[in-house]
């Protein structure tokens, strides 16, 4: 569990920074609302290499799998275009999962160690993931499952709108558990309570988080995509190139927005405990109690 802040670089605590300390990137006090949108990048600029070479590597290693597996199915089918056009959107969408599995187990321990000054590396990371595999994929997959359920009841019941703030809550609720889980290891069973324990009285905030923040994805999303058709148009709609073009951007979408969630979710941690336990509150070590004994 970590302790109530770090000694070094502790933003407002009245201590100096320790010289060989980076300083903790993400103030350790409560954060305004506008802080949480702004410090994921921060995070983010703390850990470029590190972040680019995850991401990079995973977006890389998964769009391999779309065309191969694409490839597979239009020499099995005799290129039929819908056989195709459906693999590779299920194939996209299967490895955009597990790019966000992960990145969000690689992410985490890399700006939370940021986020209290101190540098941990893509090796360290995938490391300390490894021991977290399960937890983490048992929190993604239940995570999708509520996605996808209370999507498809939105649409069946025609509230998507309404729906869509209901899912923001719930993810709001469960916001900072992937960090729990490395953080203050344990299971993912007690991470959920402690999320709860957690955002108590903030949900409604973190859902509104929730939803600025896919706002802001979608708008990243529909100019990227303008450029692909751009591009397409310009070089030919060939069958190949534009289903790479197209199955690298979604995949690419995927890879930066769970990265700005997974430092969004770092961001949030340490402001829910400090606003719950005064994690912004410093005791000084080897001090004597004022009043001592007679």
């Amino acid at each position: 569990m970590l302790p109530a802040a770090d000694p070094a670089g502790v933003v407002g605590a009245g201590d100096d920074p320790v010289p060989e300390s980076p300083g903790p990137v993400v103030p350790i006090r409560p954060l305004t609302f506008r802080e949480l949108l702004d410090l994921p990048f921060a995070l983010i600029q703390a850990n470029p290499a590190a972040l680019a070479a995850l991401g990079g590597g995973a977006v890389l290693v998964a769009e391999v799998v779309v065309v191969l597996l694409t490839a597979s199915v239009a020499r099995l089918t005799d290129d039929a275009d819908a056989a195709i056009a459906w693999t590779a959107v299920l194939t996209t969408l299967s490895c955009a999962w597990l790019v966000r599995v992960l990145l969000r187990a690689t992410v985490v321990p890399i700006a939370l160690a940021a986020a209290f000054g101190r540098r941990t590396g893509v090796r360290a990371a995938v490391s300390h993931a490894s021991h977290l595999a399960g937890p983490v994929l048992l929190a993604h997959a239940l995570f999708t499952l509520v996605g996808v359920g209370v999507s498809v009841l939105g649409i069946l019941l025609i509230t998507l709108p309404f729906v869509v703030v209901w899912l923001g809550y719930l993810r709001g609720t469960q916001f900072p558990a992937p960090v729990v889980l490395f953080a203050e290891p344990t299971t993912h069973r007690q991470s959920v309570a402690r999320a709860k324990l957690l955002t108590e009285g903030t949900r409604w905030r973190l859902t509104g988080l929730w939803l600025v923040q896919r706002t802001l994805f979608t708008l990243l999303a529909v100019p990227l995509f303008g450029v692909m058709l751009f591009v397409s148009d310009i070089t030919g709609t060939h069958r190949w190139p534009v289903i790479v073009l197209f199955t690298v951007t979604g995949l690419v979408l995927a890879a930066f927005g769970e990265i700005v969630e997974s430092c969004a979710r770092v961001v949030c941690y340490v402001d829910l405990r400090c606003r719950r336990e005064g994690m912004d509150i410093v005791v000084p070590r080897g001090g004597q109690a004022r009043g001592g004994s007679a």
